[in-house]
């Protein structure tokens, strides 16, 4: 698909001419192009399953490259804009301000308290659902931020499906950010006129939409995958991604989608020249599909199965390009965060214990049960996002009245069997920031990692392993979700490739924030210690240290 898609873009993009393959690079020498991808949702666990069928881009990682099948997203809070924010800018969520996709601002004027990560708040007649995407809450710079201070001609593009992707890894500094905004195609926060290139990735997507899809055929290593799951009014798990024409939702959850961010960004490498000049560029690639089948359809049926299988072929196909164009690249890919199958496929798997979190856990719930004990009447006194995560207590209460509020939660949430731990932001505060191997870090450790002093709640809730933090319901949204402390969720692969780099793999635990400093030693870019919480990787097997020039 990748293939002929980019044909169709390339074919008709007016690019000039492709200069003539560049020698083999020697390792020492910094590459021209870093190429960053997040696979939204590309557990570790999922990166193991599948790991003995891989055949295409994959495989080149895997097999060539340099491989972490440990790493971590070693923070509490594993949602999408946290872990995307970690990944290019060296820092966890306590340093880059982004502690989940959304959070209460209680302080705030308009009516919706909900903060939408990659939303700009203060803007007339907004809210979390209606919002001018921005990345005025990252507070950090991403890598292609230092890049272009140091070299104001660097050239960083952002493409993904996710607005909170592109713009996490992009940053406030990046030349182009785009994603995918709807049935129309690929929209910018930057405010900038729609370039030609855009406009014609916009045209073959509209294009395929209009194709509809039969279905993918199921690879072989999916077919003891394929039998169906009841979950509310939903049935999972034997699915092919065939679309009707037009259908944009379909296309969105399907590898469709990847293919199409893969297509762009290359036709975004050759139509701006990127990685040509005496100086590197950086591209950051934000593939969301595996995500949203996740969500919808769990992490074990043949959806989830076909979207792997897709994923490497369509890689393949990139690098293929890449290769084709004699482009000097480094390449990066890990994962936002890891994910959980749903329970109910759990419970026919010979785990019988997984279970929906208990609705009493709600935060309308949990302010109802706190209001009738503590007898403060008249208001919400608890406000969340979901049955786990930050909890904010209403700021209208006087001293005493929230003493009584967080006393009467602590007791309810602690006395409930579906709860692992809760925390007050006063335990939080206190713990120092984690250091040292991040699978051996406590639960209050990792939510310190994901803390902030102005965004995050009064309480932190933490559910059990194996309590998925989706209710019963008779009408099934998503099936399955993300979100924990627990390695489930914060296991991601990290691999590196790049032509003269010799293979080796290392199974001890890493993070994501050591990928920024890693890349910025490749290329020779300081960073001042002091500024991230990562640390340099090693790239190279044996003798040397790619780390040396740090």
């Amino acid at each position: 698909m990748f293939k002929k898609v980019a044909a169709a873009l390339l074919i008709a993009s007016s690019l000039p001419a492709l200069a003539q393959p560049a020698a083999t690079p020697t390792p020492s020498a910094p590459p021209r192009l870093i190429v960053a991808i997040a696979v939204d949702q590309f557990s570790a666990d999922l990166f193991s399953e599948y790991r003995q069928y891989y055949s295409g881009g994959l495989k080149r990682l895997t097999e060539q490259g340099i491989v972490f099948p440990r790493g971590y997203q070693s923070h509490a809070a594993t949602e999408t804009c946290p872990g995307h924010s970690t990944i290019l800018t060296g820092s966890r969520p306590s340093r880059t301000g982004i502690i989940a996709n959304s959070w209460f601002d209680l302080r705030t004027a308009r009516a919706v308290k909900l903060v939408y990560c990659a939303e700009d708040e203060t803007q007339p007649g907004t809210d979390s659902e209606n919002y001018q995407a921005s990345p005025t809450h990252l507070r950090v710079p991403t890598l292609g931020g230092r890049m272009k201070a140091a070299h104001p001609a660097t050239r960083v593009v952002s493409v993904a499906g996710k607005d909170r992707a592109a713009i996490m890894m992009g940053g406030p500094t990046a030349d182009q950010v785009w994603w995918l905004g709807g049935p129309k195609g690929y929209v910018s926060y930057k405010g900038v006129a729609t370039p030609p290139l855009v406009a014609r990735v916009n045209e073959v997507m509209a294009q395929r939409l209009a194709e509809g899809n039969p279905g993918f055929e199921l690879p072989p290593q999916c077919a003891a995958k394929d039998f169906p799951v009841k979950a509310g009014d939903r049935i999972v798990g034997t699915g092919r991604f065939a679309r009707e024409a037009g259908d944009y939702k379909a296309f969105r959850i399907s590898p469709e989608q990847d293919a199409m961010t893969l297509a762009f960004a290359a036709a975004a490498i050759e139509n701006m020249a990127l990685g040509r000049q005496a100086q590197t560029d950086i591209i950051s690639i934000g593939l969301s599909a595996t995500d949203y089948i996740g969500h919808t359809y769990g992490t074990e049926g043949t959806e989830s199965c076909i979207q792997v299988d897709r994923l490497d072929r369509e890689l393949g196909a990139f690098f293929d390009r890449l290769d084709k164009d004699g482009i000097d690249y480094a390449v990066v890919l890990t994962a936002d965060h890891g994910g959980h199958d749903l329970p109910e496929r759990h419970r026919m798997n010979a785990m019988p214990m997984e279970q929906r979190v208990d609705r009493a856990l709600t935060p309308k719930a949990l302010s109802a049960a706190v209001a009738e004990r503590t007898g403060i009447m008249g208001k919400t006194l608890i406000w969340g996002d979901g049955p786990a995560g930050d909890l904010y207590f209403d700021r209208s209460l006087t001293a005493a009245q929230r003493d009584r509020v967080e006393a009467a939660a602590l007791a309810l949430l602690r006395a409930h069997p579906q709860v692992q731990a809760v925390f007050t932001r006063a335990e939080i505060a206190a713990t120092p920031s984690p250091s040292g191997p991040p699978e051996s870090w406590s639960l209050i450790q990792e939510a310190r990692a994901s803390f902030d002093p102005q965004r995050s709640g009064d309480l932190l809730l933490l559910l059990k392993p194996r309590v998925m933090s989706i209710p019963e319901a008779a009408v099934m949204g998503s099936v399955a979700t993300h979100g924990s402390p627990w390695d489930t969720d914060r296991r991601v692969p990290i691999l590196f490739w790049r032509k003269g780099l010799a293979h080796f793999e290392q199974p001890l635990g890493v993070e994501t924030v050591d990928i920024m400093p890693t890349l910025a030693a490749l290329i020779e870019l300081p960073v001042p210690k002091d500024q991230i919480d990562g640390r340099c990787l090693d790239l190279i097997a044996g003798d040397g240290d790619s780390c040396a020039a740090e």
